[in-house]
């Protein structure tokens, strides 16, 4: 099989598993035990006879079978129509789609951040580790083993600390105390998104520095660091250009859960912040049972999630020789 049937296959695996998805969450919107057409007049605040429930619901469609239900629902947001929100009536589609900036800003920049702080984290506690196991002076091994246990117990703070917690503290530190910052989202503005991304950014570097001290420490143990060693390749050369490319899949796969989560809105950090992106919109919509905006919701997970597993798929291909040569065979 070459690369171009190898990724061919992998889109249509990608197929029965979308439409598995959509099935699954229509089914869960179904059996949820409430009524959404009770619960919207209930949220506005109206007493209406059955009557008037009755006729909303064939109006919304909703008195049909579910196996109508499900794949005119799945013909309408084929083409694009995903409905109407159910406490807004307005367009699913449209209201979805104006709180994605606010989440593709908060991804790039949280994204951008952990990577910055993690791999040289990361690479300074590998190269730490492994000095301190070889190196025959003890005040230099003691240097470098102290480098390497402060970076570990940083990054294990920064893992057992919640993501709620951490804001509390960003907010009460830096708007609070310093009135550096606003203590809520005043817009889609970088100043807005300092705190959000801080957020969640210790979190994930946290996790980043553990898994590419593991990487970079596995790579600097193979014959070819040994063998370069040998043949007075710069220490510097060896690792930017050996070393971490090497450890780029660890890598990728770290950052292709962290987009998918980050893309899909990260609903605690976004309602503390009162940031209005996917995340809180979804937090909002499922408080106020409006069920279009939430099957909206889980589709746009699961495509983001499998697209971002089939690009992190090629991207392996492309940058490893190894399964480049398993994708051919």
């Amino acid at each position: 099989m070459n690369v171009r049937k190898y990724f061919a296959s992998r889109m249509i695996q990608l197929v029965p598993i979308l439409i598995g998805i959509t099935f699954l969450s229509f089914a869960m919107m179904q059996v949820a035990g409430s009524d959404a057409v009770t619960e919207m007049y209930s949220n506005a605040g109206a007493a209406v006879s059955e009557e008037t429930l009755d006729a909303a619901r064939a109006r919304l469609g909703l008195d049909k079978p579910f196996i109508v239900q499900y794949f005119v629902w799945l013909g309408n947001m084929m083409t694009g129509d995903m409905g109407k929100s159910f406490i807004s009536g307005r367009d699913v589609f449209q209201t979805f789609m104006s709180k994605l900036p606010a989440t593709l800003l908060l991804t790039v920049m949280s994204v951008a951040a952990t990577i910055v702080l993690s791999v040289p984290l990361g690479l300074l506690a590998a190269v730490s580790a492994e000095r301190s196991a070889s190196e025959q002076d003890s005040t230099h091994r003691t240097i470098y083993s102290v480098i390497d246990n402060v970076v570990r117990f940083l990054s294990f703070i920064g893992n057992s600390m919640p993501n709620f917690f951490v804001a509390l503290l960003l907010m009460n530190f830096l708007a609070i105390k310093l009135g550096l910052l606003p203590v809520i989202s005043s817009g889609v503005t970088l100043e807005s998104a300092v705190m959000p991304t801080m957020t969640l950014a210790i979190a994930m570097t946290a996790k980043y520095i553990r898994q590419v001290r593991g990487a970079v420490l596995d790579e600097l143990g193979q014959g070819y660091v040994t063998g370069a060693r040998a043949r007075g390749v710069r220490e510097s050369v060896i690792l930017t250009k050996s070393v971490l490319r090497s450890s780029l899949s660890t890598l990728l796969t770290l950052l292709a859960l962290s987009i998918g989560s980050l893309l899909g809105g990260t609903a605690i950090v976004e309602s503390i912040f009162m940031w209005d992106g996917v995340g809180k919109l979804a937090v909002d919509a499922i408080t106020m049972r409006d069920y279009p905006m939430i099957q909206a919701y889980v589709v746009w997970m699961a495509i983001i999630y499998v697209g971002v597993n089939f690009v992190t798929d090629m991207l392996y291909v492309v940058i490893d020789p190894r399964v480049r040569l398993g994708a051919e065979k």
